[in-house]
């Protein structure tokens, strides 16, 4: 019996209601790091809405992956010019086929050879992904690849260290024992809360600057009264001895 292809469609599941399957991460190290990278790009692009980003959340490619329960979740993966909204997991074929443009992956002692090989090749050969990075909260191992062709390349750091990426328009590269972005002209992209308190402590320099200068004001102020006061007593005093100040040049 032949379906026509709407009939199918009709047939087959909401797969969007597919849960991730993925472990707990490793550490406390890298729960910490992968909640920097995360609330570092969204406070980023917090007026965009066409970007989402997935954490620890398992892509769903095939449904033999499916069957064979290979389930492949990077730890960080960022898919642009997408709907931004809540999502159970990534489902490639209710995505319009779209793969992450970049992945993230932390490496750990029991994954780090998963994510140098296999992982790598997968994302390379089938999710034909732009941008590989990884990096090891532990070890601060770092190391960034771009698809040239159909094959990864390493990403050559600059002389500080950081890896250039042409999907996030900005850096990529370790400060205080963390992976952090940078922008073009090498400034840190800040937490909430950094930005926060770099706010705080604008505000309070200018305060101190509105402070110091109206001090300063004042200061000019009484030093004219001073003289003004000063002028005043001359004049009286020249006027008692029958002089018109007014005439003195």
């Amino acid at each position: 019996m032949f379906v026509t292809a709407q009939q199918l469609e009709q047939q087959m599941p909401d797969a969007t209601r597919l849960l991730s399957d993925e472990p707990e991460m490793e550490t406390s190290l890298h729960y910490a790091q992968l909640l920097l990278l995360v609330t570092c790009l969204e406070w980023l692009w917090r007026d965009q809405n066409d970007y989402f980003i997935g954490a620890n959340l398992t892509i769903y490619f095939s449904r033999q992956q499916l069957r064979n329960r290979d389930f492949r979740g990077p730890d960080f993966f960022l898919v642009k010019d997408t709907e931004k909204r809540p999502r159970n997991s990534w489902v490639v074929w209710e995505e319009d086929g779209r793969y992450p443009d970049l992945i993230i992956e932390l490496l750990s002692d029991s994954t780090a050879n998963i994510d140098r090989n296999l992982k790598k090749s997968l994302y390379e050969n089938r999710f034909h992904t732009p941008e590989y990075f990884w990096f090891s909260p532990e070890s601060l191992e770092f190391a960034g690849f771009e698809l040239i062709g159909n094959k990864y390349q390493q990403i050559e750091p600059d002389g500080r260290g950081w890896c250039w990426s042409e999907v996030l328009g900005l850096y990529l590269g370790v400060e205080n024992a963390k992976l952090r972005y940078f922008t073009p002209e090498g400034d840190l992209v800040p937490t909430p809360e950094e930005a926060a308190l770099n706010l705080q402590q604008q505000a309070i320099a200018a305060y101190q600057q509105a402070v110091e200068a109206q001090q300063q004001l004042s200061d000019t102020e009484l030093r004219l009264q001073q003289e003004q006061e000063r002028s005043q007593r001359l004049a009286e005093y020249l006027r008692s001895l029958g002089v018109d100040p007014d005439t003195m040049s």
